[in-house]
């Protein structure tokens, strides 16, 4: 049933298409022209406004959820508007409309710069972005027939519960989004893309004499459903969830007090993602808020370790042929062996700072301001053999995986819980353990590196960042990493 047509990653559509794309869908059914546009910006711009631009959206959603082999939950949701924003020095002036309409435009750009500061004058000629594109214009909606998405989770439904008979509770969810934007700003940027979103989960409770344990696993990306699923690429979510649920049904209670700690590769990055990129972000820096702020070219962590984000990776969840302003992505050196080389940038704080943008303006939706955000944030790889690195620990904790978090940006202290993680005792993986918390501050963390491995890996595709009561996309990753000493806070008594 789930044969593939063939992989659509690599069936890209150029920046011109794309630009024409969204023009029909956002602007014609309002009866606006991209000429009309100039008229907006004369009314935006002045001598007072330092910037000013427009983000259409238009964005369809769906999701699917089974529970006790029920389709429970099931959405669909269309909707669509623009922002308007003026910016003045550091003030912002921004409104917005859900209707894409001539006079509408024209009173949400009167209010933004009303905001901002009156003025009077025009932004540059629009012209057209030249941009790699990193993911297919298509709609993943339409990618799978209706019956077949319930199909498939009545299927991943079925296998999880056949893997073993102590599972229990079975829930497996699908999700799609397809946004369109286009892009217009005072600089004379005119960009768009189209960018679909996928994403599957499966969540289990196994139960073996009354102790009930779960897992999770779940993966997606900038395509459509049949890339998620093909060479059964679902069902070896489902044997993770089962594993990581069993696993949990023999752990024990975890030891509290400092000690050694190894973070597995790929999730684990979410960590570095809370306690270290959000210090990075150019926002905390501008206002110094930031552990990281004022440490340009300073060592911030131990030799070796390199982190970037990169938002140019094909297909990825984080990915983005274009931010939110309409700057092509790229791949931000944040960490290079240890020594502090960047920020990751917006138009506005790239300019209040004197940098460039990075490509790192991102927005919830047209109903939000871009604020710098990551998009796949990860740690190099460096030379050490996994094995090598357990091999190294004469007593410590082995986090593959983990849960929720929290982290204060202004000194980068962060709890983390380790929803599976081992004991190591004599340079083995032994017991698993529960209830293991990592706590900490970023700064800290970088520098007890002493040992990273040669596996980085990228999440499967769930990440998703909260900030300022936005949320977006994200993407993670890391080697296997040591880490000398950290406080674990554990149940053991």
């Amino acid at each position: 049933m789930w044969d593939s047509p063939g992989s659509t990653i690599g069936k890209l559509t150029p920046m011109d298409s794309l630009i024409a794309l969204a023009e029909s869908k956002l602007l014609f059914p309002g009866g606006i022209a991209t000429g009309d546009l100039d008229r907006v910006f004369t009314q935006l711009m002045g001598p007072s406004i330092d910037a000013a631009d427009l983000y259409f959206q238009h964005s369809r959603s769906e999701s699917w959820t089974l529970e006790e082999g029920i389709v429970k939950d099931g959405s669909h949701s269309i909707e669509q508007g623009v922002g308007v924003r003026a910016i003045s020095g550091e003030k912002t002036g921004f409104a917005y409309s859900d209707e894409i309409v001539l006079p509408q435009l024209l009173e949400a750009s009167r209010a933004a710069r009303a905001i901002a500061r009156d003025g009077q004058g025009a932004g540059k000629p629009l012209a057209l972005n030249g941009v790699r594109a990193l993911y297919p214009a298509l709609d993943p909606v339409e990618s799978l027939p209706n019956p077949d998405k319930i199909a498939l989770l009545r299927e991943v439904d079925a296998y999880a519960r056949s893997r073993d008979p102590r599972i229990r509770q079975v829930i497996v969810s699908l999700a799609a989004t397809i946004d369109t934007v286009l892009i217009a700003a005072s600089d004379g940027t005119l960009a768009a893309d189209v960018r679909p979103l996928v994403r599957i989960n499966v969540q289990v409770i196994a139960e073996q004499n009354g102790r009930r344990e779960q897992g999770y696993a779940g993966g997606g990306g900038r395509y459509g459903y049949r890339e998620l699923i093909e060479n059964g690429r679902a069902l070896r979510f489902a044997d993770e969830a089962v594993r990581q649920a069993l696993v949990n049904l023999d752990s024990v209670d975890a030891p509290a007090g400092q000690m050694t700690v190894v973070l597995g590769p790929g999730w684990p990055g979410v960590l570095l993602h809370e306690a270290i990129g959000h210090g990075l972000e150019g926002d905390f820096n501008r206002k110094g808020s930031s552990a990281f702020a004022g440490r340009l070219g300073q060592r911030v962590a131990a030799k070796g370790v390199t982190i970037v984000d990169d938002g140019t990776l094909p297909g990825r969840r984080g990915s983005l042929s274009i931010d939110d302003e309409g700057t092509p992505s790229e791949c931000t050196t944040l960490i290079e062996d240890g020594i502090l080389k960047g920020y990751m940038q917006d138009k506005l704080n790239a300019r209040l700072m004197g940098m460039a943008p990075t490509g790192n303006g991102r927005r919830e939706s047209f109903t939000a301001l871009p604020m710098p955000r990551m998009t796949n944030t990860y740690m190099l790889a460096g030379s050490h053999d996994p094995a090598e690195i357990i091999r190294s620990v004469k007593k410590g904790l082995y986090a593959p995986n983990f849960g929720g978090g929290q982290v204060d940006i202004t000194n980068g202290k962060f709890t983390f819980s380790a929803s599976e993680a081992y004991l190591i005792e004599d340079g083995k993986i032994t017991r698993p353990v529960k209830g293991a918390t990592l706590i900490g501050s970023g700064p800290e963390v970088l520098n007890r590196v002493s040992m990273i491995g040669n596996d980085l890996a990228l999440d499967e595709g769930v990440g998703v960042c909260g900030k300022d009561g936005q949320s977006v996309p994200v993407g993670v990753g890391q080697p296997t990493l040591k880490i000398d000493a950290m406080t674990v806070g554990g149940t053991a008594a």
